[in-house]
């Protein structure tokens, strides 16, 4: 065996994939191994909620595809991904009991790919939220101080791949769910382009393609790889985003050429920069200077209060739509008493919404993507910082009877990630900086709608350049 047991956690998913090939190591021992970890750090962070450990070992046993991640154990966030025969609840004690029939087609792919799924992680309710502190099963702590949040709402995965569990995990992403967690814990998080994957068999679209489905890793290849895995329609989709020029995974190391880049240390709605962040921007800025691009001070113009408060109305719609929905689903009624006060208070909003209301407030969010777009007509990325601030203490964003305030309070900790949403685009947190007390601080970069090629390529760059790879949390496992 080329890596004692004790190094997996070391190693990136196409490293342990390639272990796997070499027959170095067999699928069974990554499981094995992984299991291990996930029991060693996850009464600290509680980041996996139910646990596939047998139907993992089985799986492991079994002859497995040959994909780019045969044999590498997996996490699937317990949300939009469904499983079959595997107890699927969203955070929310209304879907108690419910197992599905049939497995999502983003599921199906991560097994064709090889990938061993170990157990599903933890989210707030529904996924809404930018932290993980669902009431039904408590908050995710995040490795690198248990105090603070893991960000959300793809927060248990995100704690589990920096607590060096699994190598990579499942995420969504409809507003910064990706982005959020993977700054707050030191990772690699990419919201693909709208249509770049599937949400197949259960839906066409979730809140008209702002939501999209990829997963957190610790190195840019995995990112590249896993995309290569995700990517592509399914039959029927609504919109299909552009075709890729070659596979994702040949893009890492790839010559980005000359790229001008936008910087900006101002949040859109306004709000003050914690002054750490203010400092990773200027050192992200020098280090893409001296890469060779071209930097400039810019950002896109356009009524941010107009845009935040015709998204946050859409979703509204979209926590009303959730409930509805799985009240159809399920045949049962919905009430108050089923789920938490935030998203129950959110969803009495979207339920007082008209039709009208509602295709109102998506014309209004399309007219203001529209100038927020043309940034990108003299520009091939925006720089920005992921999040406004370090991970902040768990409870700091919980809801306290004031729905309004907390999205303001959501606002101020994720200023930029729900604009790539809104418009489409793909958006990529990358683990370059950190604060004076040592927390991660993640770099927001956005492309043209299509181009994560381009973010791939100008990320390989920066992690050849300032690699995070050694970088550890205080809680990992060993």
């Amino acid at each position: 065996m080329a890596s004692p047991a004790g190094e997996f956690g070391d190693l990136d998913a196409s490293a342990l994939a390639g272990l796997v090939r070499e027959r170095q190591v067999s699928a069974t021992e990554l499981v094995d191994d992984a299991i291990a970890r996930c029991e060693q750090v996850n009464g600290s962070l509680n980041a996996v909620i139910a646990d596939m450990f047998e139907d993992a070992r089985n799986r492991a046993s079994q002859p497995l595809p040959d994909g780019p991640f045969s044999g590498v154990p997996f996490l699937m966030k317990d949300f939009a991904a469904e499983i079959a025969g595997q107890p699927f609840l969203e955070g929310s004690r209304f879907l108690h009991g419910y197992v599905p029939q049939q497995s999502s087609e983003i599921y199906q792919r991560f097994c064709n790919a090889g990938l061993v799924t170990i157990g599903k992680t933890n989210l707030p309710e529904l996924a809404i939220g930018v932290t993980t502190e669902p009431e039904l099963f408590g908050p995710t702590h995040n490795p690198w101080d248990l105090q603070r949040t893991p960000g959300g709402s793809s927060g248990g995965s995100a704690a589990a791949v920096a607590a060096r569990v699994v190598p990579m995990a499942h995420g969504n992403d409809v507003g910064g769910s990706i982005r959020i967690p993977a700054s707050a814990c030191g990772l690699v998080g990419l919201k693909p382009s709208r249509g770049r994957g599937t949400l197949a068999p259960h839906y066409g679209d979730i809140l008209a393609g702002y939501f999209v489905e990829h997963g957190l890793t610790r190195s840019v290849r995995d990112c590249a790889a896993l995309l290569d895995v995700t990517a592509g329609p399914g039959v029927g989709e609504p919109y299909v985003a552009p075709p890729p020029i070659r596979p994702y995974r040949e893009e890492v190391g790839r010559d980005p050429g000359v790229l001008r880049i936008g910087f900006s240390t101002v949040t859109p709605l306004g709000d003050p920069l914690d002054e750490d962040c203010v400092t990773a921007i200027r050192n992200t800025v020098a280090w893409c200077e001296a890469l060779g691009h071209e930097v400039v001070e810019a950002e896109p113009q356009f009524d941010a209060m107009e845009l935040w408060t015709k998204y946050t109305t859409l979703l509204a719609s979209l926590v009303a739509w959730a409930i509805a929905d799985w009240g159809r689903r399920l045949g049962r009624e919905p009430a108050a008493a089923h789920f938490e006060a935030f998203v129950w208070a959110f969803g009495e909003r979207g339920r007082a919404l008209s039709a009208a209301d509602y295709l109102l407030a998506k014309q209004d969010v399309q007219l203001q993507i529209r100038a927020y777009a043309r940034f990108f007509e003299s520009h091939d990325l925006w720089l920005t910082t992921t999040l406004g601030q370090p991970p902040v203490e768990l409870g700091t964003l919980v809801y306290a009877g004031d729905p309004f305030e907390l999205r303001r309070r959501m606002a101020k900790f994720s200023p930029y990630t729900y604009l790539a949403n809104a418009s489409g685009q793909p958006a990529l947190s990358l683990p370059l900086c950190a604060s004076r007390a040592g927390l991660p601080i993640g770099m927001h970069f956005t492309a043209r709608l299509g181009e994560e090629d381009t973010l791939i390529r100008l990320a390989s760059q920066l992690e050849h350049a300032h690699p995070w790879a050694d970088r550890l949390p205080a809680v990992h496992a060993s």
